[in-house]
């Protein structure tokens, strides 16, 4: 097991939801936190805020100006809606393609050159969307198929240049986050049926997930973990 006390971590969506519930973790074991995020009024006073949009690329460009090293990188941000294709606002999908794809692999390809030579931790946070359509379909779960696709072409990629920096995903099913509130918008009444009928997981279920993929002994890469509550279906 890896101790990170003393380790540097960057994490995006450090706000709120799951990237909260990480930053919190991490500074439990000791380790030194930077947060990403829009609002870094709403960070615990033990978290580094780092303001940036995750839409714009140069704020993504700018979190990494003058960075120094960092041990892990783990993206929590993102955004849904659910937007579907045959009517849904192409807005909607315009942003949750910035966020959840395009800025996740931004940081992930800025944050190679900060990483000491002995190598580091990328954890991605994506979706069971990710492995299955949800029968509602729509553009949220196309994201997170790349953002899978996206990790283990950034492995096979960092492997045949032997860089020791692992990449891996957390893929959780529903999660009580401010994030289903986006998801449901204009079905609050579904969203609450759903959270009267399901005891979802709750943000440190997915961070202590999150938490296994830091601390594994170095030999040990872990690919993806998929969980969901016991009272989700599918």
């Amino acid at each position: 097991m890896i101790p990170l006390k003393g380790k540097t971590f960057l994490v995006t969506g450090a706000s709120s939801g799951i990237g909260d519930a990480v930053c919190a973790q991490l500074v439990g074991h000791g380790a030194n936190v930077l947060g990403v995020t829009r609002r870094p009024g709403a960070l615990h006073p033990d978290i580094s805020p780092i303001k940036a949009d995750l839409t714009s690329r140069e704020d993504i460009s700018e979190i990494f100006h003058g960075l120094g090293k960092i041990d892990g990188l783990i993206n929590c941000a993102g955004t849904a809606y659910l937007s579907r294709i045959v009517d849904g606002n192409p807005a909607d999908w315009e942003e949750m393609w910035r966020v959840n794809v395009l800025a996740l692999s931004l940081c992930c390809q800025f944050s190679l050159k900060h990483f000491p030579k002995t190598g580091g931790r990328i954890v991605n946070v994506s979706s069971m969307s990710g492995h299955r359509v949800p029968p509602s379909g729509g553009f949220y779960a196309p994201t997170k198929f790349a953002v899978r696709a996206i990790t283990d072409s950034l492995r096979s990629e960092l492997k045949a240049i032997q860089s020791p920096i692992q990449v891996a995903c957390v893929s959780p099913g529903f999660v009580d986050t401010p994030l289903l509130d986006n998801y449901f918008r204009g079905r609050e009444e579904m969203l609450s049926k759903t959270r009267a009928g399901m005891k979802m997981l709750q943000p440190e279920d997915v961070a202590h997930c999150i938490m296994t993929i830091l601390t594994a002994p170095p030999h040990v890469e872990i690919g993806d973990i998929l969980l969901r509550s016991t009272d989700q279906m599918a």
